[in-house]
């Protein structure tokens, strides 16, 4: 597996899914709790949000810095592999 350069975005990248993680984390706390299940489901609903968020900007970061080679045929191969997981 190559490493990447940790491209400008990517302490944003790191700060989003630090909250989203503490706000599952919450989420894990109020189930314990025994909190009412829509409370839990729109939390849920946030966290998932965030993540999907934080994805399509590491999937836009991506797009914008790693596709510009010198091999246009390499390039269209890489963005069919990371639009699965838009």
């Amino acid at each position: 597996m190559t490493t990447q350069p940790v491209h400008a975005s990517h302490p944003a990248l790191i700060a989003r899914l630090k909250r989203a993680d503490g706000h599952l984390r919450a989420v894990i706390a109020m189930i314990e709790a025994g909190k009412p299940c829509l409370e839990i489901a729109q939390q849920m609903q946030a966290v998932e949000k965030a993540i999907t968020n934080a994805k399509r900007a590491l999937i836009h970061d991506h797009m914008d810095h790693c596709l510009d080679t010198d091999d246009p045929e390499a390039d269209r191969a890489d963005l069919r592999m990371i639009a699965r997981y838009l």
